[in-house]
């Protein structure tokens, strides 16, 4: 593999054209693809140099790999491609209505087990907030592709307080589920 890796976005290194939602499974084969070419056992007998180099292109592969594959972390970095880091942020406004759902929805999953059959009702919370993700990363889409990078940065903010959300539903549903066995 060409060190021209290292000078490549992370979309490139995969061979893959910069896309709001790209083809998982091509993403995990050339993960493989990659990842054989490169792995450190490879270069066990080669020197120094050669080996550290190939765990520099694993962890850079790693790194493009996890950030890919994750909506949000995915649409975080499409920004930074346009001098966009969300990280240095300061603004801390953001859709008041938006905020208030987001309330909502914390005391819903912090009151489920009064329901009947919580499971139940965590599959519903997640199967909205699955569409709620959907519906985001479209939106982003639309922003993006029209440079509308501050309306995108919005869209990525939400999106976060999503999978933040949705992790939640995830633990909480094998607490519960764990606590039935």
């Amino acid at each position: 593999m060409p060190d021209s890796i290292f000078s490549q976005n992370y979309f490139e290194i995969f061979s893959m054209d910069i896309s709001t939602n790209p083809d998982l499974s091509v993403l995990n084969e050339s993960n493989r693809e990659l990842q054989r070419l490169v792995h450190p056992d490879k270069f066990a007998s080669s020197g120094d140099a050669e080996k550290r180099q190939a765990m520099q292109k694993t962890s850079l592969i790693n790194q493009a790999f996890n950030t890919l594959k994750d909506p949000a972390l995915r649409l975080q970095y499409m920004l930074s491609l346009k001098g966009i880091d969300m990280n240095a942020e300061t603004d801390t406004t953001m859709d008041a209505a938006f905020l208030m759902d987001q309330m909502e929805l914390r005391e819903k999953i912090s009151e489920v087990r009064t329901h009947s059959d919580p499971l139940d009702e965590l599959d519903a919370i997640a199967k909205n907030l699955k569409k709620t993700s959907a519906n985001l990363i479209v939106e982003f889409d639309k922003y993006f592709q029209t440079d509308v990078l501050d309306k995108s940065r919005e869209v990525v903010r939400k999106l976060q307080f999503i999978n933040k959300a949705q992790r939640e539903v995830a633990e909480l549903t094998e607490q519960l589920e764990d606590e039935l066995l």
